[in-house]
């Protein structure tokens, strides 16, 4: 099946710097970027769908980091079915475990944590809930893990683990651990602050995750409780590459703090936006757009630096595809624009005001999931959609 999308208004390639593609046109083959370059040199009729963006801005798919999946399109800690196909009607195109720590009666011994996470590896590998991937299956470190289980974990393809939930008496018992697990080739991720759950550490502070080394501090602005000033400035000043996750269900004033420390320093690529949900903040459908609008309005990042801090700089992060638009890459898309009834005229402008942006469509493996987002209001452009059923038969 072949997709063309024409007439692209404003782009963001998913780089560091947020270029603009080189041309106004994009063709997709087999749920893989082919060709990028004028829409005049596009052939309509030879492709099965066309999607004309009406001078709407693309970017790659929305990637959140930090999700709290367990099996299916389901969060038993709001009780609600469907989440995740909602996430994607907010221009979230794939999705991140944070672990399954809210999966009724989770285990806490060594097999246990060990088959949970190969568990939902495995379904989500097989599962893409209304077109959305999902990265399951992040190993929950608990006392007794070893290097050879993460070797395991790592040949069953497990590629992430979270810190923060485990029965370790002293805090300081997770830096062997962390350390076997990165060795094996695992991306650790470590709660940052104070706890969330009932049966959480009371705080993970910035001195044990100096000490710890995870590769991301995850929701280091809060989740829900941050971090101080004091040792904000210590982990941006000290962590070294480590990266910061900031959140939407965190501390805003924390996340701007950290946004000013990191860019000070010229290092954006450190800076990861999520969500950190569903908890007890609930289901944010639109809650990467928020973070998005948030640390452009009110804090120091452009737009273009927020996109890449919630689209490459996620995928170079973990190592994942998506993020980035580019001929070879995964064809996972968004196509935004300024809101109807908003001042701004495009969707980048938009951001800077503060108005989230339309979801005006999205693209997953190089498949239209739809052209009226649920979550946002409609856009200014008339995004429209054909489909030749001629050129669809002689694929």
């Amino acid at each position: 099946m072949s997709l063309a999308v024409i007439n692209i208004g404003d782009s963001h390639d998913g780089s560091l710097t947020g270029e603009p593609i080189t041309g106004d046109a994009i063709v997709v083959e087999s749920g893989t970027i082919a060709w990028i370059g004028a829409t005049a040199d596009v052939d309509h009729d030879a492709h099965a769908t066309v999607l004309d963006a009406a001078g709407a801005t693309v970017i790659p798919g929305l990637i959140d980091s930090h999700v709290h999946t367990t099996f299916g399109d389901y969060t038993p800690r709001q009780q609600t079915i469907g989440f995740l196909e909602s996430y994607l009607h907010g221009g979230t195109t794939r999705v991140l475990s944070a672990s399954e720590v809210h999966v009724p009666g989770r285990p806490t011994d060594v097999v246990g944590v060990k088959a949970l996470a190969i568990a939902a590896f495995k379904s989500y590998e097989h599962y893409r809930p209304s077109g959305m991937t999902v990265h399951g299956g992040s190993v929950i470190l608990e006392p007794g893990l070893t290097r050879a289980d993460f070797d395991e974990l790592h040949a069953a393809g497990v590629r992430m683990a979270k810190g923060g939930f485990g029965g370790f008496a002293d805090g300081r018992d997770y830096i062997p651990v962390v350390a076997d697990a990165r060795a094996a080739g695992i991306t650790v991720m470590c709660h940052s602050g104070g706890g969330s759950i009932p049966g959480s550490r009371a705080k993970i502070s910035a001195e044990l995750l100096l000490e710890m080394r995870p590769n991301v501090a995850g929701h280091v602005n809060g989740g829900p409780t941050s971090l101080t000033a004091e040792e904000n400035v210590a982990m941006v000043t000290h962590g070294g590459d480590m990266a910061m996750q900031l959140v939407h269900a965190g501390n805003l004033r924390s996340a701007i703090q950290l946004s000013e420390l990191l860019l000070e320093r010229d290092e954006l690529s450190r800076i990861l936006l999520a969500t950190d949900t569903p908890t007890g903040t609930g289901v944010i459908p639109l809650g990467m757009l928020r973070i998005i609008a948030e640390l452009t309005s009110l804090g120091p990042l452009n737009a273009r630096q927020a996109v890449s801090a919630a689209t490459g700089t996620v995928a170079a992060t973990y190592g994942i595809p998506g993020g980035r638009i580019r001929v070879g890459d995964v064809a996972d898309l968004t196509v935004v624009d300024a809101p109807l009834g908003s001042a701004a005229e495009t969707a980048m402008a938009a951001i800077e005001r503060g108005d989230l942006p339309a979801v005006a469509a999205v693209i997953t493996d190089g498949v239209v999931r739809f052209t009226k987002s649920r979550n946002t209001p409609p856009p200014q452009k008339p995004v429209g959609l054909r489909t030749n059923h001629h050129a669809e038969g002689n694929l």
